[in-house]
């Protein structure tokens, strides 16, 4: 997709108000609009994509989003785990690749479409969905290990699919896409602190918040301390780690799936940002969206780099 088709979904001033040039009209409107909304990073490296590569990626997406939505939705964890088991067994209909089976939602049917042209893994799928059951209304991490551990399922695994449907199936590509699931989903942990009261979650490791003597109450009132900023900077370090890993195997990445990684961008900005106000995850300048990262996207995106 070039520079002027990327323009269309930035927003233009149009009589004090914000505008976007697109209107929904497919299935395919449907969930690059719900990927938009939802997950504005992701979706303006998913318009970098080629043509059949994005609408994958924008299926795929839309999947994830709609798996990780759940939580928020609701209040009971039976509710949510059949929810859950609803998109399971959609899954389940789509991969029979039988257009009667598949349901009559906007999602389903751009998966399914996106399944007929590429040779998806069933498995990365599943564990989308799995890892969202296993961590229902959980309200904390033990472990930096464990935050680890759930990114690996819940973000690098979106990474998997997204090459398979760009049909790239390679080591090196799976390696990067695991150390850059990594470092965003711990990126996506840190930008929820400032409103843990909201979800009723404490995203920080337990083990680093015991070690620097952090209460759950300093996070819940959104005060900075030394003491916050010490762990913050800790998980931060090792979003960063994971981040340069990524990065070092781009040698060996074939170019083909370079693009796909291109969130890397987003992710490095942030943490570059929060170096700048150091550490203080409550700064008022990390509490809004920027678009200052834009072109440095456009420039990897150029360069056949991420």
């Amino acid at each position: 997709m070039n520079l002027r088709c990327v323009k269309q979904y930035l927003p233009i001033k149009n009589n004090s108000m914000k505008v976007f040039v697109r209107r929904k009209s497919t299935t395919a409107d449907y969930c690059l609009d719900y990927v938009k909304k939802y997950d504005y990073e992701n979706f303006m490296c998913v318009l970098l994509l080629k043509n059949t590569a994005r609408s994958s990626a924008v299926a795929v997406r839309s999947f994830n989003i709609e798996v990780a939505r759940i939580s928020e939705q609701v209040t009971q964890k039976n509710t949510g785990l059949m929810r859950l088991k609803f998109w399971e067994d959609l899954i389940d209909k789509v991969f029979t690749k039988d257009a009667t089976k598949v349901p009559q939602h906007p999602v389903a049917i751009e998966l399914f479409k996106a399944i007929l042209s590429a040779d998806f893994t069933k498995r990365h799928f599943k564990t989308l969905i799995t890892s969202r059951s296993e961590y229902m209304n959980r309200s904390t991490f033990s472990t930096l290990e464990d935050i680890e551990k759930y990114t690996e399922k819940t973000v690098s695994h979106v990474y998997y699919l997204i090459l398979e449907g760009n049909k790239i199936k390679n080591i090196h590509a799976d390696h990067a896409a695991s150390h850059l699931g990594k470092a965003q989903g711990i990126v996506q942990q840190l930008r929820t602190i400032p409103i843990s009261k909201q979800i009723n979650m404490i995203c920080l490791p337990q083990e680093i918040l015991a070690k620097n003597k952090v209460s759950h109450e300093e996070i819940l009132r959104g005060k900075k301390s030394d003491r916050l900023t010490e762990s913050v900077y800790e998980v931060a370090g090792r979003a960063h780690q994971h981040l340069s890993m990524a990065r070092k195997l781009i040698g060996q990445v074939p170019k083909e799936a370079r693009d796909v990684l291109l969130p890397a961008v987003n992710v490095d900005f942030y943490l570059d940002r929060l170096q700048k106000v150091h550490y203080d995850i409550f700064h008022p300048s990390l509490q809004h969206r920027s678009w200052t990262w834009l072109p440095k996207l456009w420039l990897m995106h150029y360069r056949n780099q991420y």
